[in-house]
C-alpha cells in the first residue's frame, strides 16, 4: 500500500460522503429540520476542527472511513435518545410528516445515484470507451483450468451471458461469474451451457476474476534458460514453433498440452526462423518444458487487435451514463449469488477498506479515479438501501410502514431495532477489517 493509493482512496470517500450527507443535509433544511452536526469522517472522542454556523455544527473527524449528519430528533447511530424523552419540537425529524421524512432519507442515496450517472456520462463523453471487443478474438480464446471447469472451452468465442449480447471482455469476465448460462460459437455451432459454480469457486480460489480467459497467440521465444533443453538444441530468441512430432502447434495454448505426451522424450520441433522453416530435435524435461520464456510482446500484440474505442456526443452520454451506472448496481446486487453461495464461497473473497485501497493504481490515474469514484457512488447508494436498522434503508422501511398503516412505529421499538442495527454493522466491519488483516499479513490479496 502506498500513500498515493491511501490518498485517492480517502479523497474518493470525502467526496462520496459530503455529497452522500448533502442529500440528507438540504431536505432536511428546506423541510426546517434542524441539522445539530455534520461531519467529514467519524469523531469518537475528539475531532480534528469543528465550527457551529447557525445552529449546525460543521467538523471533521479523525477516523477517514465515512461521516456523518445529525439530525435532531430521529434515533440514529449516536443512540443519543435523552431528546426523545421530551415532547416533539417542531424543527425535529419525528414531528415532521412522513413524506417528508421520507425524503430527508433517501436524499443521500439518490445522490449517490445520480453523481454515479453524471461521472459515467461525463467520462464516456470526454473519454469514450474503451474496450476489448469478443468478437474481435479470431481465433477464440484461452482458457484456465478454473475456466474450463465453468464449461468453456479453448477456442470458444464468447457470444452471449444469459441470452444478452456480450461485447466486451472486460464486463465479460465478471458477469460470467453471476450468470445462468453462457453461449458461445464452438466448432462452428452455436453452443448454450450452464455455467458451472464449482468452476466460479475455482476462479475466485486462484484469483483469475479477470484472467480465466484470454486471446490465443502464437509461440514466441523470447528468452531461453540456462539450464534448459531448448537452449542446448539450439532454440533462439525470436523462433517461432509451429508444430511438435508432426502436428501443428498454432498457439501457446496447445504447447503445454502437447509436450505432456512426451515427458523425459526427444521430440521435433517445427520452427520458423526468420520466415524459414526447421525442425530441430530436443528433449522434453520431467515437467513437459523445454526450458524458454515465451515473448509476451506477441501476446499483448495478438490482445490489442481486439481493441475498440467508442465515441460518444454529448447526448448520447447521457443515456450511455445511466445504462453504465445500472448496469454497475445490476452487477453488484448479482454479487450476492457468488457471496452467499455455500459452493462459490465468495465470501471469503470479500474485501475491506485495506482492499480496495490495494486495488488502487500506484499512480494517479484520474480516468480510474472518476471511474472507481463512480462505481463506488453506486455501491454507497446500494448498501444503504438495505433494510438494516442503522442504515437508510432501515429508517425508510419504518417510514414505509407508518406511511401504509397510517400509526407510526413505537419509539421504543426504533430504539431497539437501531441499537441491534448497529451492533450487527459493528461486527460486520470488525469481520471485514479483520479479515483484511489477515489477508495483508498472509500476503493473500
Amino acid at each position: 500500500m502506498t500513500l498515493i493509493q491511501l490518498f485517492q482512496f480517502i479523497l474518493s470517500i470525502s467526496i462520496l460522503v459530503i455529497l452522500h450527507e448533502l442529500g440528507h443535509f438540504i431536505p432536511a433544511k428546506y423541510f426546517k429540520t434542524k441539522v445539530e452536526k455534520f461531519y467529514l469522517f467519524f469523531d469518537p472522542w475528539f475531532s480534528i476542527a469543528k465550527k457551529k454556523i447557525g445552529g449546525t455544527e460543521y467538523g471533521i473527524g479523525w477516523l477517514p472511513f465515512g461521516g456523518y449528519v445529525k439530525i435532531a430528533g430521529m434515533v440514529d447511530e449516536s443512540m443519543d435518545t435523552e431528546q426523545l424523552k421530551k415532547p416533539a419540537e417542531p424543527w425535529e425529524f419525528r414531528s415532521k410528516p412522513a413524506w417528508q421524512r421520507l425524503i430527508i432519507m433517501l436524499g443521500g442515496v439518490t445522490v449517490n445515484f445520480f453523481l454515479a450517472w453524471f461521472i459515467y456520462s461525463s467520462l464516456s463523453y470526454f473519454k469514450g470507451e474503451t474496450f476489448h471487443d469478443n468478437a474481435k478474438f479470431e481465433n477464440g480464446i484461452s482458457v484456465s483450468e478454473a475456466g474450463k471447469k465453468m464449461g468453456l472451452q479453448t477456442g470458444d468465442k464468447i457470444l452471449k451471458i444469459d441470452g444478452k449480447p456480450a461485447e466486451r471482455m472486460e464486463t465479460s469476465t465478471i458477469n460470467m461469474l453471476f450468470a445462468h448460462n453462457a453461449t458461445v460459437l464452438r466448432d462452428g455451432k452455436e453452443v448454450t451451457f450452464p455455467i458451472n459454480e464449482h468452476g466460479v469457486a475455482a476462479v475466485l480460489s486462484e484469483n483469475e476474476a479477470k484472467a480465466y480467459f484470454t486471446p490465443r497467440y502464437p509461440v514466441v521465444i523470447d528468452s531461453l534458460f540456462a539450464n534448459g533443453t531448448a537452449k542446448t538444441a539450439g532454440l533462439l530468441k525470436g523462433d517461432k514453433i509451429v508444430g511438435i512430432n508432426g502436428k501443428p502447434i498454432a498457439f501457446f495454448d496447445e504447447l503445454g498440452a502437447e509436450l505432456a505426451k512426451y515427458k523425459n522424450q526427444n521430440v521435433v520441433v517445427a520452427v520458423e526462423r526468420n520466415n524459414a522453416p526447421q525442425e530441430i530435435t530436443t528433449k522434453v524435461d520431467a515437467q513437459g518444458k523445454l526450458g524458454f520464456a515465451t515473448d509476451l510482446k506477441v501476446a499483448q500484440t495478438e490482445f490489442d487487435k481486439s481493441k475498440v474505442t467508442k465515441e460518444y456526443t454529448f447526448l448520447g452520454a447521457i443515456p450511455r451514463g445511466l445504462e453504465r451506472t445500472v448496469d454497475v448496481l445490476t452487477m453488484q446486487i448479482k454479487q450476492f449469488k457468488i457471496v452467499f453461495n455455500s459452493t462459490t464461497q465468495g465470501y471469503k473473497k470479500v474485501s475491506g477498506p485495506i482492499g480496495i485501497i490495494k486495488q488502487m493504481p500506484e499512480t494517479i490515474n484520474w480516468e480510474f479515479f472518476w471511474s472507481f469514484t463512480a462505481m463506488f457512488s453506486v455501491w454507497l447508494a446500494f448498501l444503504n438501501l438495505i433494510p438494516i436498522p442503522g442504515l437508510d434503508g432501515g429508517h425508510v422501511v419504518f417510514t414505509l410502514w407508518e406511511m401504509i398503516t397510517g400509526k407510526p412505529v413505537p419509539q421504543k421499538v426504533l430504539e431497539n431495532a437501531q441499537m441491534i442495527g448497529v451492533i450487527f454493522l459493528l461486527g460486520l466491519m470488525v469481520l471485514i477489517f479483520g479479515n483484511d488483516i489477515v489477508k495483508w499479513i498472509t500476503g493473500r490479496f
